[in-house]
């Protein structure tokens, strides 16, 4: 007897454990939703849900070898940041 292909399914996380995985607090990754520097989200209903790739894609910008390796993106801290460095478009969007 074989088993049914079945395709992989996206896999969603709420606030918590999305900052779990990350290794932030809630309230972080909460401040980072608010002024749209973090991961980006989906709203199911009232519910925020991170897509585990998201988080993984978010984090990935921040990777760097060394202390002065510039790296190839930018994770800003979960704070209002001047509209200059968010160029014209506004908040930050992935």
């Amino acid at each position: 007897m074989t088993m049914p292909e079945t395709r992989a399914t996206q896999r969603y996380l709420r606030t918590p454990d999305a900052a779990l995985i990350l290794g932030l607090s809630a309230r972080t990754l909460e401040k980072h939703r608010c002024y749209g520097t973090g991961p980006v989200f989906h709203k199911l209903g009232g519910r925020v849900v991170y897509a585990l790739d998201d988080l993984q894609s978010w984090a990935e910008q921040g990777v760097r070898r060394s202390t002065s390796d510039p790296g190839t993106g930018v994770v800003h801290p979960a704070k209002r940041l001047d509209p200059a460095v968010l160029g014209a478009a506004g908040p930050i969007r992935r």
